[in-house]
């Protein structure tokens, strides 16, 4: 998969070297390391053919990047790849518009594989069905003598047909789970939607998953995506105790084509009984030495989302539904957790998505500082979708990187019809403040959340620097006063992934263009500092290098 690294010429292209540096137009990489930048790569050349004795066409592969542009490479700072390797098992309904296209797609995909026993697929749309709420009869019309269970978009919630909830034993006086919902007709019988763990899990318990073996193939699938996309290193940000095999296995196969760092899943029910089984995870992944594979963090639910009125917000829904929404640990437990983790040497990552969440997880990690000091641990808050004032402020007083996923910030389908009518409007447009956050001085890194949407870094560099729909809507951007310039939005995929992950602290560093880093780069055939953000989308990766090796090459005459 990884071809054996040689030197490489890089010219006739622009070199980005950061945010107000000036641009150089060539580079040279010497195995797995960049040895020169701009005006230096001949005299290095020259020096390296006197110590080689031999001339520099006999050893260095010359690459024309015909006017194109090298950046470090991406780093995806929040995603699950497993699950999004998997999504091409099953039913294909991440594409489907309608409630209708889904049906007819799990038909067909039950028609045709007449032996699976379960049908298990995903991800659907959340906001095609009023409230995110989905009927399980719906799916009986497709499959009413099999299970079908569907994972939503969000991966906090699934849509199953009657047969499902029957071998899950989900009936009318099944009680509420603990950490989960079961939304119910006027009658009492569950609906058919199984929103957060607690009720997922009714349903997960009984299925049968995937194979071993299939869920190897899609991480490999996953790994290749990214590289790709130009990416050379992944957060996975939920990681269950059954993958780190999975994990291992594929990095004996040599099925990584990206770096990636484990965090390994906390169970409010379980933890910290779970701790030692972490430690013990993390000395396998060590005990490996590959040099692709991590397991360094530790990942905490702190609340649900929005579209489920499982997020938790400091003042009542709209709605009035949830009232606040679902805090997944009690503060207390979850401050002592975080601080459990840190005192031996795991990076924790929150998700909080709701300004209550966001607090309670910035509460937790300034309880774990004032126990076990100011350690480089680097915690990470991910999503930050809505978070108040004075919070914001103390990202950069308590040294919290603020992963954030910049597709999210646009007034979508999703925003309109599920989540602004939750919140308010007000409040709504009081969501990912990246803009503030840098100007506050936190750290800001991205990511994408795949699969629960795109993982093409553009994509969300596109909405970060409009604040507009694909479409271009609104004209002037929804909340305009927060949009990045393109340089900030590339430094955040670049460099603040690579402090997320603790890049400078290798041997050999990644995450910026300098002699002596890793050849973590990514070869554009457009400059997006001079690309509309609606043609974004459409910047081709021409090649992916991490350490030097290419990941991925476009093919010949594909662009």
């Amino acid at each position: 998969m990884i071809r054996n690294a040689k030197t490489i010429h890089l010219s006739n292209g622009v070199v980005w070297m950061g945010p107000g540096a000036p641009d150089q137009h060539e580079l040279l990489i010497v195995g797995n390391r960049i040895e020169a930048v701009g005006a230096d790569v001949v005299g290095r050349i020259a020096e390296l053919e006197r110590e080689r004795g031999e001339t520099a066409e006999k050893f260095v592969d010359r690459v024309d990047l015909e006017g194109g542009m090298i950046i470090p490479s991406f780093g995806e700072g929040h995603s699950h790849p497993i699950f999004g390797g998997l999504e091409a098992r099953g039913p294909q309904i991440r594409a489907c518009t309608s409630v209708e296209e889904i049906i007819d797609e799990v038909r067909r995909y039950a028609e045709n594989n007449p032996d699976e026993e379960w049908i298990l697929g995903a991800s659907y749309d959340g906001s095609l069905a009023p409230s995110g709420l989905f009927d399980a009869r719906w799916l009986d019309e497709a499959v009413p003598d099999r299970p079908v269970v569907l994972r939503a978009w969000d991966y906090h919630t699934v849509w199953c047909n009657t047969r499902a909830l029957e071998l899950a034993g989900i009936e009318a006086n099944t009680p509420e789970p603990e950490l989960g919902e079961i939304p119910r007709r006027q009658d009492g019988s569950p609906l058919g939607t199984l929103r957060e763990w607690g009720a997922v899990d009714l349903v997960a318990a009984v299925n049968p998953g995937y194979s071993f073996d299939d869920r190897v193939a899609a991480l490999a699938r996953a790994t290749e995506h990214f590289a790709a996309l130009g990416v050379t290193w992944i957060q996975d940000a939920w990681v269950e105790p059954e993958d780190i095999d999975v994990y291992i296995e594929a990095a004996l196969r040599g099925a990584l084509a990206t770096r990636v760092n484990l965090a390994l899943l906390a169970d409010p029910r379980v933890f910290p009984n779970s701790l030692e089984q972490m430690i013990a995870a993390r000395q396998r992944i060590r005990e490996l030495k590959h040099p692709l594979l991590t397991a360094n963090s530790v990942k905490f639910f702190t609340d649900g989302v929005v579209e489920n009125e499982t997020g938790a917000l400091l003042e009542p829904y709209c709605s009035g539904a949830h009232d606040h929404g679902m805090l997944v640990w009690d503060s207390t437990h979850l401050a002592e957790s975080v601080a459990a983790v840190m005192a031996v040497g795991f990076q924790p990552h929150l998700h909080a998505i709701g300004d209550a969440a966001v607090r309670c997880a910035l509460d937790a990690i300034e309880h774990s500082q004032s126990i076990n000091g100011d350690l480089d641990l680097r915690p990470v808050i991910a999503h930050v979708q809505l978070a108040s004032e004075e919070d914001l402020a103390r990202f950069a007083t308590l040294g919290v990187t603020a992963n954030m996923q910049p597709l999210w910030a646009q007034e979508d389908a999703l925003m309109t019809a599920l989540t602004i009518p939750r919140l308010g409007q007000e409040r709504a447009d009081k969501q990912y403040q990246l803009k503030t956050l840098t100007h506050l001085g936190a750290t800001l890194s991205f990511g994408s959340d795949w699969p629960c949407s795109s993982a093409a870094p553009f994509d969300g560099i596109a909405v970060a620097t409009s604040r507009q729909t694909q479409q271009g809507q609104p004209e002037l951007g929804w909340t305009p006063h927060q949009i990045l310039d393109v340089e900030t939005a590339l430094f955040a995929y670049t460099a603040g992934t690579a402090h997320q992950a603790f890049a400078d602290q290798r041997d050999v560093p990644w995450g910026q263009i300098a002699r002596g880093s890793s050849a973590d780069l990514v070869w554009l055939d457009a400059d997006p500092r001079t690309t509309p953000p609606q043609q974004m989308p459409m910047i081709g990766i021409r090649a992916t290098y991490l350490a030097g090796t290419v990941t991925f090459r476009v093919a010949q005459g594909a662009q």
